[in-house]
């Protein structure tokens, strides 16, 4: 092995050496042309070694027979040829193939040592296209690999590698959590935590029409043109800054998030909170919209922590009902509305209500608008209580998991001319939330493992 590769080392050298040649008696330089075709040599020679290297993985006889999953012994059929693509280029090996003799299952151990059953594609290149496809458009994503990284594959491909390994990337997170929930003691990594947050919000993805017939939407015809992305993300807090402020510990935040439904949701992001040590924590705070769902999910799953109400999704409210109350007059709605949200700050939401109460107008449509938001501020108002969160240096506002619907969704998934399947959508969206959560190479570890 060590002379061969020596060989290729040497082959190698000629091959520089040649190129080095031609360019010394051009007349004009070209650094970049010098560049492409060195890099170029080196691949080929590069590929010629793993060649060697893999040579021989999976041949030979075994001291244990070969059993088909069915049970029985397997046959040996000989060599079998197989082109591998790799980061370096096609490589061909030949491993033993074995057949069951009952239902008729082959089974390659070479494949299976090598982590290419079902593939032509090395781990490594399967790697680098999951991480292309989640990042940009397929089409940009094979732009990038070529452009970067001498690697010529077609946008098909690397929509099709990267949802496949999402897909597995899924399955092998829910045995994270199912683990997780399975475990009697609870996860302690390191010292306890001042503060944790749990944060959820949801965000519409373009689907194709298959995917939403018989779903009601927000369109004036009653059409959907989406399906809600539940997003979700747990980060940490120990101190805050000079002025009272709280700061956010650094890559503290880590994002969990799939089209399903709340229930289902529930568990994914209660378990991504365990694993990020919740029972390790001092206090427990969950931001969020005032939707029902994420009520729900918080009194099943987080009872006891301190529910904040986003602010700026109440101050929202808040002005909505200003301009039911005070219209047409811009001025008073203005003038009111500062009121308003300064009382709101100061988490005397009875105040709002008593006020608003007393300038319900006449027309009935208007009136039933106004009793509508007063109704929410009465059923929130203990989630409202700003001055008092803030005295005790929380966040109120909810703009982490906010940004991660445009950062980690939106830019991805809601391109113009995009419509996706729940299947092809939601293995993007794993792929990207364990990218931002610096989980990406954990789950490729494992897989070595």
């Amino acid at each position: 092995m060590i002379k061969k590769t020596a060989e290729v080392v040497i082959e190698q050298d000629k091959e520089v050496s040649r190129i080095l040649q031609k360019a010394a008696q051009q007349k004009h330089s070209d650094l970049e042309s010098w560049e492409g075709a060195i890099r170029a040599a080196v691949l080929r020679a590069g590929a010629k070694a793993l060649g060697e290297l893999i040579w021989g993985i999976g041949c030979g006889r075994r001291e244990a027979p070969m059993k088909c999953s069915c049970g029985a012994t397997m046959d040996g059929k000989g060599l079998k040829g197989k082109t591998l693509l790799t980061i370096l280029g096609p490589v061909e090996y030949r491993r033993s193939m074995f057949e069951c003799p009952i239902c008729g299952q082959s089974r390659y151990p070479g494949d299976e040592e090598l982590d290419v059953v079902g593939t032509m594609r090395s781990p490594g290149l399967r790697r680098m296209m999951a991480r292309a496809g989640s990042r940009n458009t397929f089409k940009d994503g094979c732009e990038d690999l070529r452009v970067y990284a001498g690697i010529n594959v077609s946008a098909k491909e690397v929509e099709r590698v990267a949802e496949r390994i999402g897909e597995d990337m899924e399955q092998w997170s829910k045995r994270q959590r199912q683990d997780i929930l399975r475990q009697e003691e609870p996860v302690r990594k390191g010292e306890d935590i001042s503060i944790i947050y749990v944060c959820t919000d949801g965000t519409g993805v373009p689907m194709t029409k298959t995917e939403l017939q018989g779903r009601k939407g927000k369109h004036t015809d009653g059409s959907a043109k989406t399906r809600e992305v539940k997003l979700g993300c747990v980060f940490t807090q120990t101190s805050t800054d000079s002025k009272g402020f709280p700061v956010r510990d650094p890559d503290s935040t880590s994002f969990a998030g799939a089209i399903e439904t709340a229930e289902q949701f529930g568990w994914r992001i209660y378990t991504e909170a365990i694993r990020r040590e919740l029972d390790n924590a001092k206090r427990v705070v969950v931001l969020g919209d005032a939707a029902a769902w994420i009520k729900n999910l918080t009194d099943m799953h987080f009872p006891g922590a301190t529910q904040i109400i986003d602010l700026y999704h109440a101050r929202q409210h808040v002005s909505d009902l200003c301009k039911i109350l005070f219209a047409p007059d811009e001025k008073k709605v203005a003038q009111n509305r500062i009121r308003f949200w300064s009382l709101l700050d100061e988490g005397r939401i009875e105040i709002i209500v008593q006020r608003a109460l007393k300038k319900l107008p006449k027309n009935p449509d208007a009136k039933k608008k106004a009793e509508q938001e007063i109704a929410y501020l009465q059923k929130n108002k203990e989630r409202m209580r700003y001055a008092d969160y803030r005295a005790d240096g929380l966040f109120v506002g909810s703009g982490v998991v906010e940004a991660g619907c445009k950062t980690v969704i939106g830019k991805r998934l809601k391109h113009s001319g995009m419509e996706w399947s729940v299947r092809g959508a939601n293995a993007i969206i794993v792929l990207r939330c364990m990218m931002k959560s610096g989980r990406f190479e954990d789950y490729w570890e494992d897989r070595v493992a």
